[in-house]
C-alpha cells in the first residue's frame, strides 16, 4: 500500500511538504510490516528525503517565505503519531 499526502502551513496553505508512506498489507488488511516507510518529496526536485529539514537543501527563499518553510518544517517535527497521520490523510494543516 502507498499514500502520498501533503503537509501545509495552515495560515499559508501555499506552504506545503509532500510525504509519502508505503506499508504492506495481507488479504485480510493486516499490516505485514512493524512500522511504515515514511519519508518526503523535496520541494523542488521531488526527491526522496528522510527528514522533513532535508526537502529544503540547497534552495531558500528570502525573508518571510524562508520564515514559513522554516515553521512549517518544525510543526511537522514536531507531530506526535506521524507515521499514522501519513498512512491515513490526503492533506493535513500544520
Amino acid at each position: 500500500m502507498r499514500n502520498e499526502m501533503v503537509f501545509c502551513l495552515k495560515e499559508a496553505p501555499e506552504y506545503r511538504i509532500s510525504a509519502v508512506a508505503e506499508w504492506c498489507e495481507n488479504s485480510r488488511g493486516d499490516i505485514l510490516t512493524a512500522e511504515p516507510d515514511t519519508y518526503f518529496l523535496h520541494v523542488l526536485t521531488g526527491a526522496r528525503c528522510e527528514s522533513v529539514w532535508s526537502c529544503l537543501t540547497g534552495w531558500s527563499e528570502p525573508g518571510e517565505g524562508q520564515e514559513k518553510w522554516d515553521t512549517l518544517c518544525e510543526r511537522i517535527d514536531e507531530l506526535e503519531n506521524i507515521e499514522q497521520i501519513m498512512c491515513d490523510e490526503e492533506s493535513f494543516e500544520v
